[in-house]
């Protein structure tokens, strides 16, 4: 497992834990980011991240794109 954080661009990654503090993980989960869903890497630009979940795009700093944990999956 790896951090969203490390992702590329067109990269496509399944959502294992999402950490940090209770009001972070809920305002994520809030955001479509659960266990098990699929995330899809839009753009990379300055460790910020542009991220498609539940067919909306979503922007992401580096600091929240790090408490979503989860691997590569073959798209």
């Amino acid at each position: 497992m790896m951090p969203l954080s490390m992702a590329n661009t067109g990269a496509t990654w399944k959502v294992d834990a999402i950490k940090g503090k209770e009001d972070t993980r809920h305002h994520l989960e809030n955001l479509g980011f659960v266990p098990g869903c699929t995330v899809s890497v839009v753009t990379v630009l300055g460790g910020n991240l542009i991220v498609k979940v539940k067919d909306t795009r979503v922007a992401l700093n580096q600091s929240l794109a790090a408490k979503i944990w989860g691997e590569e999956v073959e798209a």
